[in-house]
């Protein structure tokens, strides 16, 4: 697991909140807390003068984070070097409210600026293509072999040192303003849950290999035999 840091990433004209400033988050350990718990961000930049939004695995190193793509891909071809904001979403409920002005939702979002820098040192890259694949299912890496020159060569890798991040946070029950007929109106939160199923072995593995133990902690945290 990268390391949690209690410095607070100031907030400034790229990360301070406009609305509901009372949500806003701005210490390193509840912003890189939230990422760890992601998967994909949405990543932000700009690509022959338009404003482009895609879907990213990552990986985290304390205060910096790792993506890849193919060498010919918009991101890697065009944001090395460039700006970049990247965004991550945790939905944690449904908020019902007894007025649809004041229906919400629970989540955990954070705000990432910064510029992407194309990684040339294969040491450098392995090991952030490591923290990409640990981000995803911890302990797979060293359970396979690793990845083949050619596999590398056609891969770019960009790294983005967090400039300034917010983290915007809403938990609870509704807060909504009451009207006389209101308290007969049903409300509360529906929480909304990620969670794993059951391993599906591929058709082509040997009936007598075991699940590895990637696999295992990942099940087993999720409560699932």
């Amino acid at each position: 697991m990268p390391e949690l840091s209690n410095s607070p990433f100031a907030p400034g004209p790229l990360n301070q909140l406009r609305a509901k400033r009372d949500r806003g988050r701005y210490d390193a350990s509840e912003i890189f807390a939230i990422l760890d718990c992601a998967t994909v961000a949405h990543v932000g930049f700009v690509h022959d003068g338009r404003p482009m939004v895609i879907p990213m695995i990552f990986g985290r190193d304390e205060d910096r984070l790792y993506l890849h793509g193919v060498r010919k891909g918009r991101i890697t071809s065009t944001a090395a070097g460039a700006p970049v904001c990247i965004t991550v979403t945790l939905v944690d409920g449904i908020v019902v409210a007894r007025s649809m002005f004041d229906a919400s939702m629970n989540y955990r979002s954070v705000v990432i600026h910064g510029h992407a820098r194309e990684i040339e040192d294969q040491a450098h890259r392995l090991h952030a293509l490591r923290r990409i694949s640990e981000q995803v299912l911890p302990g797979r890496w060293d359970e396979v072999r690793e990845p083949f020159e050619k596999e590398v060569k056609g891969t770019s890798v960009l790294e983005v040192v967090i400039e300034a991040a917010s983290a915007k946070v809403r938990s609870g029950p509704p807060m909504d303003d009451r009207v006389p007929g209101d308290e007969r109106v049903w409300a509360g939160v529906i929480p909304m849950l990620t969670s794993f199923g059951q391993p599906v072995v591929d058709a082509e593995v040997p009936t007598d290999v075991a699940l590895p133990p990637s696999v295992v902690a990942l099940t087993k945290e999720a409560g699932l035999k």
